[in-house]
């Protein structure tokens, strides 16, 4: 019914910590990070770093147990900020008179940092050039180490009448105006500031006149949320009682002994008060019990492992050798039974009082997986992703901590979750893009972090995929590191190679190698285990045939007269969908219903002003203004009825989104019914398990949907599977958008016949002849390999090299422009890298921020080290101080980026 609070990590406690010695108190310092930067104003990257790298030297109060790796609570100025332990001194710094040393306020939060979880934070830090404070924000649920805020509140009682008929500043009448048309009266400065011009003149006026009051609010840190529960302590037999306190004390009896306070009110039809006189008699208590706030999900019905094929048990076998660090390529095709490994995997681990980390891509991939999962290992499987409210990630992070053993399924940032026992690291669909964050720094990737974690942990990480990541691919066949791998020593670089080609235990693969195997003779028993393995699965479960995949080519669909964005084959498949009782997916490259508007008269495109983009068109409902939205700024405005530049009442809208395909699907299909998927639809929490419940249990027969379909989603009534136009795949300034394009049709594809019926998948295009199209046709991810490693090689990119993209951005063009000249004008004296830029990044104004780029080419097995990159910091800031480089530029730092937007 509830979980103790007590068992739990306490947000304050105080416990005696300092020693006497001849009747004396021994002093105690700590040196914290503080959480302090007020990012609201304009300060430049480089201030903000070494601000927020600094550490500052407080006193252990008497009485006030602190360690390092405690969240603390301290006096910063006149505010009160979060803070990390970092280290205890038995005396102060000899500049810092003592007199000035402020006391730790609390702790917020009890050994928080392990070792190896600061190890963790730390080398993120320092790998992707963010500072320690940032990280730690990333890793911690919010809230948890706050700030604080001065804030304005009105004195009503003092305020005569026609009060600002007193005043004479108009910007003290505007926030006296303000604040009266607030029911509290209550305004923080930061939201009064931008608001009011002269702020700062007309709140002296205020509180002159001691009209408003101003005050600092504290950080308010997450609390556990509290329930009065009723317990059962005496059956009351020998206690002089009534007939109804009889019945109430047998009700509370037959349903366990405990209740929830006002349930039980409402069951027994009884009150407080009489509930109160019980207390008063001894035979129950009321007192206030913890509720776990965590993700709920349907009632599931228990699942038992399933009877694995002949690849599975081979795999599953091997994991369950591993003893330690270990690095795994499940490569199993789509529906060959990659969850069956995980779940048969984790099983022994939890009876080993072990946890299991499962990291996914997408949080609309987790319902599907979290059921699946709850209903082998029940409430030992918790959920964290971003989708979660504020108390449930900080009551999620706080079972973690309990060290009970547990499976946790979770997005990008659950990689950073306190597990303490942790025995296995899973990442399911390692390919995905949406493992590696582009913004706000760190630009960390899920993977890489992951991997770091699992060595310091000494555990097992699986990367699972139907279609590998070239570095994955590379680094477990070949033996090379994978990007950000640990050398021996700790630093950046590859981890060394024990174990060679699949290594011992492993599964030789049936899927060709990139080159023949050399053949691995027995390990001496003196000779280490190896650290990586090739773990395939060729097969689907049940013998079932991967999808055959049609290929249309739509010009030949325009010269026979067919001017629909469904092909005539398309168009007959959906047709049968109803007739079979069958479901299918629609895939399209993009949301919204036209991805732009054009004059027809004179070509004019329509864009963003604030973004050199076009905007796109959504339709609403029907009758609705129509309106044009950006897809970078969220800039909105409706859609004009001439032309701007030409004023012809031509304009066209262009491409087809999600939108488009649904209302064309309901013109030619009025019979067919679908359900959107996208992230227009699936913004409201729990959206993505509504509509996909709703289309398991055939409430429609399409599923009309953008990227989110491509992800592990797993539909057996599926048995056709549409893309409407692959080509937008194809056609992008990345030079990896190859590898993008085949992972994502040969994802889509293979969510077809996974049930009982055999699967379909058509696929649009305007060039079939494109060597993509034709690797997914054959369902030939080797050739695919082949091809797009020699390119890769050729060129020095990824997995054969390594790259840095320098990200500038400012409202000044020209200043932008001239940053980016300077930067690159101080990295060419360097050696060993070689430099790409600057240039424009392909859109180049975003937000009214210009935005340019410099790309830095490294070996392999290296990457820049932190001196030398000290001494580039140094030359910007002097830069800046020659004003060369202004301020106002922003400087980001993306280590192997993924997107060179």
């Amino acid at each position: 019914m509830y979980s103790n609070g007590v068992s739990l990590f306490p947000l304050v406690v105080a416990e005696p910590s300092s020693s006497y010695e001849s009747g004396k108190v021994v002093e105690r310092w700590i040196e914290v990070l503080v959480d302090f930067v007020d990012y609201s104003k304009e300060v430049t990257e480089e201030e903000k770093e070494e601000k927020e790298e600094k550490l500052y030297t407080y006193r252990v109060p008497d009485g006030l147990n602190v360690k390092p790796g405690d969240i603390l609570s301290v006096p910063f100025g006149v505010q009160q900020l979060g803070a990390i332990a970092i280290r205890l001194l038995s005396e102060p710094p000899a500049k810092l008179a003592q007199e000035k040393i402020k006391e730790v306020a609390d702790v917020v939060q009890r050994d928080f940092f392990g070792d190896n979880y600061w190890t963790l934070i730390e080398r993120v830090s320092k790998y992707y050039y963010t500072p320690l404070i940032k990280v730690v924000r990333t890793a911690l649920p919010p809230g948890l180490v706050g700030r604080s805020q001065h804030r304005l509140r009105l004195k009503r009682e003092n305020i005569p009448n026609g009060a600002e008929e007193f005043l004479a500043s108009t910007a003290a009448r505007q926030i006296l105006k303000m604040l009266e048309s607030q029911a509290n009266g209550d305004y923080s400065f930061k939201y009064l500031k931008p608001k009011v011009k002269g702020f700062r003149w007309g709140k002296e006026q205020l509180l002159k006149r001691d009209w408003v009051e101003s005050y600092v609010e504290l950080p308010s840190s997450p609390r556990p949320k509290m329930k009065p529960a009723v317990t059962l302590i005496d059956d009351g037999f020998y206690i002089d009682l009534n007939k109804r306190q009889r019945e109430i004390l047998k009700v509370l009896r037959d349903r366990g002994g405990e209740f929830w306070l006002s349930e039980f009110i409402q069951i027994c039809k009884t009150s407080i008060s009489t509930l109160k006189t019980l207390e008063q008699k001894g035979c129950i208590v009321i007192d206030e019990r913890e509720v776990l706030r965590t993700e709920s999900g349907p009632v599931v019905v228990g699942d038992q492992a399933k009877s694995l094929t002949q690849a599975q048990s081979q795999a599953l076998a091997t994991i369950n050798q591993l003893n330690g660090y270990a690095q795994v390529l499940l490569h199993g095709v789509t529906g060959s039974g990659k969850t069956e490994v995980y779940l048969q995997a984790i099983a022994p681990l939890l009876n080993q009082n072990k946890s299991a980390l499962v990291l996914v891509p997408e949080i609309g991939l987790t319902p599907q997986l979290t059921d699946r999962f709850r209903a082998r290992f029940g409430n030992k499987v918790s959920v964290y992703h971003s989708a979660l409210n504020d108390g449930e990630r900080y009551d999620t992070w706080r079972q973690m901590l309990t060290g009970e053993p547990q499976v946790v399924i979770g997005t990008r940032s659950a990689v950073f979750a306190p597990l303490p026992n942790l025995g296995l690291i899973i990442l399911d669909e390692e390919h995905d893009s949406s493992f590696k964050q582009d913004s706000p720094i760190p630009t960390y990737h899920a993977r890489t972090v992951a991997q770091w974690r699992a060595e310091l942990e000494n555990c097992p990480l699986i990367l699972g995929s139907a279609t590998p990541s070239l570095e994955s691919w590379l680094s477990v066949r070949e033996g090379r590191g994978g990007q950000g791998g640990l050398r021996d020593q700790g630093g950046q670089g590859g981890l060394r190679d024990q174990g060679g080609q699949g290594g011992q235990g492993g599964q030789e693969s049936i899927f060709s190698p990139l080159s023949p195997p050399s053949p691995l003779s027995p390990p001496s028993p003196l000779s280490p285990p190896p650290l990586r393995h090739y773990l395939p699965l060729p097969e689907r479960i049940y013998s079932r045939p991967l999808p055959p995949v049609e290929v249309v080519d739509m010009r030949q669909e325009l010269q026979q007269g067919n001017r629909s964005i469904f092909s005539k084959s398309l168009q007959s498949a959906l047709l049968q969908l109803q007739e079979r009782r069958q479901q299918g997916i629609l895939f399209i490259h993009r949301r919204g219903h036209s991805t732009f508007v054009s004059c027809r008269s004179c070509g004019y495109v329509l864009e963003c002003p604030h973004c050199d983009v076009s905007l796109a068109y959504h339709h609403t409902e029907e009758g609705a203004p129509q309106l044009l939205r950006c897809h970078y700024c969220n800039f909105a405005r409706s859609h004009p009825q001439n032309c701007p530049e030409c004023s012809s009442p031509y304009l066209k809208f262009f491409g087809s989104g999600t939108q488009r395909v649904a209302q064309e699907l309901t013109r030619q299909f009025p019979e067919l019914r679908f359900i959107r998927f996208d992230s227009d639809t699936t913004r409201n929490k729990g959206a993505h398990r509504t509509l996909l419940t709703k289309f398991a249990n055939g409430e429609a027969e399409l599923l009309v949907g953008t990227q989110m379909l491509t992800k592990g989603l797993d539909l057996p009534q599926v048995t056709l599977v549409g893309v409407v136009a692959a080509d937008g795949l194809l056609n992008l300034s990345d030079y990896r958008a190859s590898e993008r394009a085949f992972q994502t049709l040969t994802q889509v594809a293979g969510r077809a016949g996974r049930g009982d019926d055999p699967g379909k998948a058509i696929i649009q295009t305007y060039t079939p002849e494109h060597p993509v199209i034709e690797a997914v046709q054959r369902h030939d991810y080797e050739s695919f390999i082949h091809s797009e490693l020699e390119q890769r090689q050729a060129l020095n990119y990824p997995p054969y090299g390594r790259l840095i993209l320098l990200r500038l951005s400012s409202l000044d063009a020209i200043s932008v422009q001239n940053a980016a000249q300077i930067i690159a004008t101080t990295l060419n004296s360097k050696e060993g890298f070689e430099i790409l830029g600057p240039a424009p990044a392909s859109i180049l104004r975003v937000a009214n921020r210009y935005r340019w780029q410099i790309l830095i080419k490294f070996a392999p097995d290296a990457l820049p080290q932190l001196p030398d990159w000290e001494e580039v910091r140094r030359r910007i800031a002097a830069c800046r101080e020659t004003s060369l480089c202004p301020s106002s530029v922003s400087l980001t730092i993306d280590v192997d980026p993924l997107h060179m937007m």
